[in-house]
């Protein structure tokens, strides 16, 4: 599962990316620096792994992760082929879920691509871009549902009806996301991969003054989301990429407390990310390893136990769980056991986030 991250040229999508991963992609001030989408695994930061990881005294701790690619910087005229724009377009196609970097800070210093700072009118031009090339998608659709329909097709006749449905949204500037769709329509739409579909996360992208509170471009955004499904984060990217360079942690603990931060903003975006993708984690915890795994939320324990090996899935019989809380409020497995919170649990167990689990199988 890939979040992309996008937005105008310039806005700090590169240099988000190089504080989110180990990846070092080229940062600059011109556009389209990022030409090949830049792919980094991020671990997703889990209290409840240092906990675990306190508790066991493993020999090794292995962190859930995320994949964040850095896409091309758009331009207007994008779904026509302008700029990078078929190449922009196919890589977010690829991605399950988008976050998008909104300039919300003053700096003549870095150029912006039309002259002026309104993050609002840079969200439009990107939503105008990604909702045209949803409607040529839709457009093209329809005129082969169109002709099935026409001889009585009842399946062709509802695809038809969800079609227009979306293309009348699109040519309002409204995004498919922002469209009320019960679970057959929902499903009917789920194949076509409309870009303006997929979940969103706007990140405004801050100077470090405005890292605690946001500021006016921010309440703007705010303003201009608010009949959208989607979730918003400030965040201060420049002091962000400061505070990554820091090898020391009580280093890094003493300028997140000079700037009123309890964390870094990009540990708050990257768990953001893994929710926004609709994932959920589940801990094995034992001497050799602490290990949190990454599972859909609504997966099955058989499912969960194939992340680790196709082998468990195959042969699964039942899996042990006890609850996240219950294990750290008892403080061990074996503890836990006495205490009779170990729950058995058969194939149609769906998991909860947060379970310490353990797999029984046959092969």
């Amino acid at each position: 599962m890939k979040a992309g991250i996008v937005g105008l040229p310039n806005v700090g999508k590169s240099t988000l990316f190089n504080c989110l991963s180990n990846a070092k992609a080229q940062s600059a001030n011109f556009p389209f620096c990022t030409i090949e989408p830049n792919l980094g695994v991020v671990n997703v930061p889990d209290y409840r792994l240092e906990k675990l990881e306190e508790l066991v005294q493993p020999e090794r701790v292995l962190p859930a992760t995320v994949e964040i690619v850095d896409i091309a910087g758009l331009v207007k005229g994008a779904s026509k082929g302008e700029g990078l724009g078929n190449q922009f377009l196919g890589n977010i196609r690829e991605c399950h879920a988008i976050i998008h970097v909104l300039r919300c800070f003053d700096n003549s210093n870095i150029v912006h691509v039309d002259g002026s700072v309104d993050p609002v009118r840079d969200k439009e031009t990107i939503d105008i871009e990604l909702q045209l090339k949803d409607l040529d998608t839709v457009d093209k659709r329809l005129e082969k549902v169109n002709r099935a329909a026409k001889t009585g097709d009842k399946n062709a006749q509802k695809e038809q009806a969800v079609l227009q449905k979306f293309k009348s949204a699109l040519e309002s500037g409204i995004s498919a996301r922002a469209v009320e769709v019960n679970e057959e329509e929902k499903e009917i739409i789920k194949g076509f991969q409309l870009l303006t579909a997929k979940p969103i996360l706007y990140v405004c992208n801050v100077d470090e003054a405005s890292a605690k509170d946001g500021n006016a471009y921010v309440d703007k955004v705010k303003e201009g989301i608010k009949d959208e499904n989607a979730e918003i984060i400030v965040l201060a990217v420049a002091t962000e990429a400061d505070i990554a360079e820091l090898e020391d942690y009580e280093e890094r603990q003493m300028f997140l407390q000079d700037i009123g931060l309890e964390e870094p903003g990009v540990s708050r975006l990257i768990r953001a990310a893994y929710k926004l993708l609709d994932l959920q984690t589940y801990f094995t915890a034992g001497v050799k390893e602490v290990r949190a795994w990454t599972v859909p939320v609504g997966a099955t324990a058989p499912q969960a136990a194939g992340v680790i090996h196709t082998d468990f899935e195959k042969g699964f019989i039942r899996a042990e769980v006890i609850g996240y809380n219950d294990y750290v409020t008892l403080g061990s497995e074996a503890k836990v056991k006495e205490a009779g919170k170990m729950r058995v649990e058969g194939k149609e167990y769906v998991v909860q986030d947060g379970d310490v689990m353990h797999f029984r199988f046959n092969v």
